[in-house]
C-alpha cells in the first residue's frame, strides 16, 4: 500500500520584523485516496469517516461545494496567464461538488477547474493530520497528484486559519521542476559515491490574499516548495514582503515512513497525545510570545476586501443583511 505515517518536525523562523523561531515534532498521515476502503477494513485505530481514537473523514476536506467568497477577477480570454500562475481562483467558478461525491472525485474536479485533468486512474496522496477523539484542525493539508504510473502531474495545498476559513493552493503541471540529470561519474579510483538525484519539486509564488496570521498582512506571498513523499519528506513555505524572505517554514520527517498498522498508530497516539489540540494550542502559545515581542499586529477586518477566494468567510467578512444596516439617510451629508 502507497498510505503511511510520517513523524516529521515543524520548523517555524521568523526573520522580521523580529526574530522568533520554534519546531515541533508532530506526526502525519499520508493516505492514498483510492485505499480509504481496504483502509477502513483492516484497520480499528484509525477510523475512515467513523468516529474513533484517530479518525479521517472525506467530508473534512475540500469545501468546493460551498460559495467562493470574494472571488479574484476573470483573467481576460484573449490572454490567459498560466493556470499555476493564477492566485487560487482567479479566473475560476468551480462547480459546487458536494462532499457526497467522495475526495478523490472532489479533487480531480477542483483540478479540472484549473485545466488540470490527469485522468479517472491518476493517483491522490493526501498529507494531513488525523481527527482525535472526534477534534480536527489542520493548518495546512497537502494533496499530491501523479498518473497512475507514478509521474507527478499537479499538487494542492489547502490552508485553514484559526477561523476556520479554507483557501486552497494549486501547483499546476508548468510549476514542477524536473529531477537534475546526475552529474558526471568520478574517476574510478576517487572513491567518491555518486549523489543521489533529488525528487521532483512543485514550485510556486502565489499572492497569498488570506489572513492566516495576526502578525503577517494579508498582501504578502506564499513561496510554496512541494516534494511529493517518498522516504524522505520535504516540504517549505515561505512568506515574502517582495522580495524579503520574512518566514520560514519547513516539514521533514525524522524516520522513515511507517505502513499504516494499528500497532504503529496506537503507539504514535501515546507518543503524540492529542496531536491536533498540540497544534491549535501551540499556534495561540506562539502568538503570545509574539505579542509579547511587540511584533505588529493586523486586524483581520482591516482589509477584508484583500482576503480572496476563500471558503466558510468568517463573520468579519461577510456585510450584515440590509434590514440590520440604518436608513440610508442617516449616512446622507445634512442640507445646506
Amino acid at each position: 500500500m502507497l498510505s503511511r505515517l510520517y513523524e516529521c518536525r515543524i520548523v517555524h523562523a521568523r526573520f522580521h520584523p523580529r526574530a522568533h523561531r520554534f519546531a515541533y515534532n508532530v506526526f502525519f498521515l499520508a493516505l492514498d485516496l483510492d485505499e480509504l476502503p481496504a483502509l477502513a477494513a483492516r484497520l480499528r485505530i484509525l477510523r475512515i469517516d467513523r468516529p474513533g481514537l484517530l479518525s479521517f473523514r472525506q467530508a473534512d476536506y475540500l469545501p468546493t461545494h460551498t460559495p467562493l467568497h470574494n472571488p479574484s477577477p476573470v483573467a481576460a480570454p484573449s490572454s490567459p496567464p498560466k493556470v499555476s500562475s493564477l492566485p487560487a481562483g482567479a479566473g475560476l467558478r468551480p462547480h459546487p461538488s458536494p462532499t457526497s461525491l467522495g475526495l478523490k472525485t472532489r479533487v480531480l474536479a477542483h483540478l479540472a477547474t484549473h485545466g488540470i485533468t490527469p485522468g479517472p486512474d491518476a493517483r491522490v496522496l493526501l498529507l494531513t493530520l488525523p481527527r482525535v477523539l472526534g477534534y480536527q484542525f489542520n493548518p495546512v493539508s497537502f494533496y499530491f497528484i501523479s498518473t497512475a504510473d507514478g509521474r507527478p502531474v499537479a499538487s494542492m495545498a489547502e490552508v485553514t486559519n484559526t477561523f476556520r476559513e479554507t483557501k486552497l493552493y494549486v501547483l499546476g503541471p508548468d510549476t514542477l521542476q524536473p529531477v537534475p540529470e546526475p552529474p558526471a561519474l568520478p574517476p574510478s579510483n576517487s572513491g567518491s559515491p555518486l549523489p543521489a538525484p533529488s525528487s521532483p519539486l512543485f514550485h510556486l509564488r502565489v499572492p497569498k490574499h488570506f489572513y492566516v496570521s495576526p502578525f503577517f498582512d494579508v498582501d504578502v506571498a506564499f513561496d510554496f516548495r512541494l516534494r511529493p513523499p517518498g522516504d524522505r519528506l520535504a516540504l517549505q513555505i515561505d512568506d515574502y514582503e517582495g522580495a524579503l524572505r520574512t518566514l520560514l517554514t519547513t516539514v521533514a520527517n525524522t524516520s522513515p515512513p511507517r505502513a499504516l498498522r494499528d500497532r504503529t498508530l496506537a503507539w504514535f497516539s501515546l507518543k503524540y497525545p492529542l496531536v491536533t489540540l498540540k497544534v491549535i494550542s501551540a499556534i495561540h502559545w506562539e502568538a503570545l510570545r509574539l505579542w509579547l515581542k511587540r511584533v505588529p499586529w493586523f486586524a483581520k477586518s482591516a482589509r477584508a476586501a484583500d482576503q480572496r477566494d476563500l471558503h466558510h468567510p468568517h463573520a468579519s467578512l461577510v456585510p450584515p443583511p440590509a434590514e440590520n444596516l440604518p436608513p440610508a439617510s442617516s449616512f446622507s451629508a445634512p442640507r445646506s
